[in-house]
């Protein structure tokens, strides 16, 4: 298995054998970092991390060379700092990778319909169609590579095999920019041998309960019985990779796909130790997460929270709902129950707020009154102005004077290569 630096590398040779293999998987090599690079060539083969200058800071995005060093993805600025002293810090260009991505995706379009975006530098492709106009999968999955990096200007890594988890893993053993292709009949002779913790969806925390039991390779996976799995993992996650353990995975592109959980975050210029001020981050978070369910047409059946204190270790609280909601004060009321329940044993470091099990607005029964109605008009009346005046433009009294803890924005989304 390839690993995230580009060190021992997997790659098919022109002509392999692609029978069966019309699901790819395209990921995009150090994306954020590859946009900075278009935009500032002198930045090529240069240990890069993509961060904001700032102690509080995490890595979003990191090139090989400073991967080679240890650099992650998620990892405190710090960190990647002490480990390559040399690393060229450059701040985020978001809505640069946003435009960047989209040319990207236009290119998968115009190659199938059937493309399922998984994030802003990845996404499905099934090109069983796609054969009379531009070839077998992997002369297509070549013409993807080639046309990323003529009419974009990055390079990407695609996994061409007969599912989605198979592709994906594929991808992945490929990095950087190179191609591998698992015909369908050479499914388990791939999946064999990797490690248990390859598999997606597979954690940490469940990898390492896989190997104290000396499941240490998908094979093991496959030649435990499920019940033993469900022992350690759970019913639920023991039958799902008990079955993608043995090539089974039945699931097709979704070209159309639906929001299953919103969530908002925020990491502390300091670490907070003030329950107060929690609360109140948690209803502005809350608020944030509302306004999107409800430009969705969504409303949630679930709230969760995400604590992380300032040694980085991390919890998540959840609840159903007895009724589905998009009102920002009812999610916010959850989220703090959920609060309250934890012990806050050491500084925080980030809050997050979530909105789960989501559901088309107005699915559920009517019930015969609503204790939200004054919240959903005040919800309502503040969708309006933000419409006329701007999102960020409207906001709660009690937010104008934000603690000296709160940063100036929320941290964004990382690089998911």
């Amino acid at each position: 298995m390839g690993r995230q630096d580009g060190s021992g590398r997997l790659y098919s040779l022109p002509g392999a054998d692609d029978e069966g293999a019309h699901i790819l998987h395209v990921d995009m090599d150090a994306f954020f970092v590859a946009v900075e690079v278009l935009d500032d060539p002198s930045l090529a083969g240069k240990p890069v991390v993509i961060a904001h200058n700032d102690a509080r800071s995490v890595v979003s995005s990191a090139s090989y060379e400073a991967r080679r060093y240890g650099v992650r993805s998620a990892m405190p600025l710090g960190m990647a700092l002490s480990r390559c002293p040399k690393a060229i810090v450059v701040p985020p260009t978001f809505e640069r990778y946003r435009e960047t991505s989209a040319q990207v995706m236009e290119v998968f379009r115009s190659i199938t319909p059937l493309v399922e975006p998984l994030s802003i530098d990845e996404a499905f492709l099934d090109v069983s169609g796609a054969r009379r106009l531009w070839g077998t999968p992997g002369q297509v999955a070549a013409l993807i590579r080639r046309r990323v990096e003529d009419e974009v200007g990055i390079t990407c890594s695609v996994g061409a095999a007969a599912t989605k988890h198979v592709a994906k893993m594929a991808s992945t053993a490929s990095k950087p920019n190179g191609l591998l292709i698992i015909p369908a009949a050479r499914t388990q002779e791939f999946l064999d041998p990797r490690p248990a913790g390859a598999m997606w969806g597979v954690g940490p925390k469940a990898a390492e309960a896989l190997t104290s039991r000396a499941i240490r390779t998908i094979r093991d996976v496959r030649e435990t019985p499920v019940a033993a799995l469900a022992r350690i993992l759970g019913t639920a996650q023991a039958q799902r990779i008990h079955d993608l353990a043995n090539g089974r995975d039945p699931r097709g592109i979704e070209t159309e796909r639906t929001e299953k959980s919103i969530s908002h975050e925020e990491t502390f210029r300091t670490d907070v130790t003030d329950p107060n001020v929690l609360r109140g981050e948690i209803l502005r978070l809350a608020d944030k997460v509302a306004v999107r369910l409800r430009a969705a047409d969504l409303e949630a059946s679930g709230v969760a929270i995400k604590v992380r204190f300032d040694d980085f270790q991390t919890l998540t609280r959840s609840q159903a709902l007895t009724d589905p909601t998009s009102v920002g004060q009812r999610i916010a009321q959850v989220a703090r129950d959920l609060l309250s329940a934890v012990d806050l044993r050491a500084p925080v470091r980030l809050i997050g707020v979530r909105a789960e099990r989501l559901v088309p607005a107005g699915s559920a029964a009517l019930a015969l009154w609503d204790d939200d109605g004054e919240w959903k008009q005040v919800d309502g009346a503040l969708d309006k102005l933000a419409q006329r005046f701007g999102t960020g433009s409207i906001t709660r009294a009690a937010f104008l004077t934000r603690d000296q803890h709160l940063p100036d924005a929320e941290r964004p989304a990382e690089d998911s290569d």
